[in-house]
């Protein structure tokens, strides 16, 4: 299908971006637009004008000061898989990049604008809330600091007003004992996920668990940590059966609704299994079975 006719502008300032949010309900900001275009193919978005923000240099670049990673809302998703400095501060984010869609997309599509989509099969909502980052937003007004849990909000919703730009994620690096697992199930490399797990942990030398966090994929509405865990783990010492407990209780307070990949029970499975999977990876017992 072709898409709706609308205006365009290239910004060339946040100034500009900001005079064309306020001019209507109807504007839609873009970067990479591989979430968007076929959005708009498919007549599911109709806006009156299309804001690209490429040009914006306030909203590129990675950094790493004082523990903290900050990577710009426009560094492309082949960015965030190869970066030297992601790569080793945050390896569970890199290895979420890897998992998303298609060389062709990972080459055009933006951190920013993948996380502003909201899409609860995503990769990089789940990874994120592992790493309990936190969403850096922009508007006229000045910044706002999102915790990532209270970022996602329902589907394809997040806690973004329509004046406000995604500038930035932020990820506290750095901590002792910091381990990671991520693991995906799809029909085809590169589809959407029927179900995953971003484990991110920090583990003390006589194999107890300081901490852990998972963001799973395709579990429910929105992108949302698996429940539970950090009761479950924190404070013991991490084996086949404690990770059974784990995922078990987590699962317990998860419904994901049926879809055209399955049943509701089917996929809560999948999830369940990449969970399972995910804890093994980042507690190197290998597989459990």
């Amino acid at each position: 299908m072709k898409p709706p006719s609308f205006d365009y502008l290239r910004a060339s300032s946040l100034d500009e971006v900001w005079n064309a949010l306020n001019r209507d309900d109807d504007v839609k900001v873009i970067a990479g637009g591989q979430s968007l275009v076929p959005l708009l193919s498919l007549r599911l978005a109709s806006p009156s004008l299309l804001v690209d923000i490429t040009q914006l240099k306030e909203l590129m670049g990675i950094s790493c000061d004082s523990n903290v990673l900050r990577i710009g809302a426009l560094t492309r998703h082949t960015t965030v898989e190869k970066h030297p400095l992601i790569v080793a501060q945050a390896p569970l984010l890199a290895q979420a990049a890897s998992w998303v869609a298609h060389p062709q997309i990972r080459n055009r599509g933006t951190l920013g604008g993948a996380v502003a989509h909201g899409d609860s099969a995503a990769e990089f909502p789940a990874a994120l809330l592992a790493l309990d980052a936190t969403i850096i937003a922009w508007s006229r007004g000045g910044e706002r600091r999102i915790p990532a849990p209270n970022f996602f909000e329902a589907y394809f919703t997040t806690a973004l007003a329509h004046d406000e730009l995604l500038a930035a994620v932020e990820l506290p690096v750095g901590r002792a004992g910091a381990t990671w697992g991520f693991e995906e199930f799809a029909r085809r490399r590169g589809d959407y996920a029927i179900g995953g797990a971003a484990v991110y942990a920090e583990r003390g030398g006589d194999g107890v668990c300081r901490a852990v966090r998972a963001g799973l994929l395709a579990a429910g509405p929105a992108p949302c940590l698996a429940p539970g865990l950090a009761e479950s783990m924190v404070g013991r010492v991490v084996d086949a059966h404690l990770i059974d407990c784990a995922v078990a209780a987590a699962l317990g307070q998860l419904t994901p609704g049926a879809n055209v990949h399955g049943g509701s029970e089917y996929r809560r499975a999948v999830i369940g299994e990449m969970l399972r999977r995910a804890l093994a990876s980042a507690f190197e017992l290998g597989e459990v079975a």
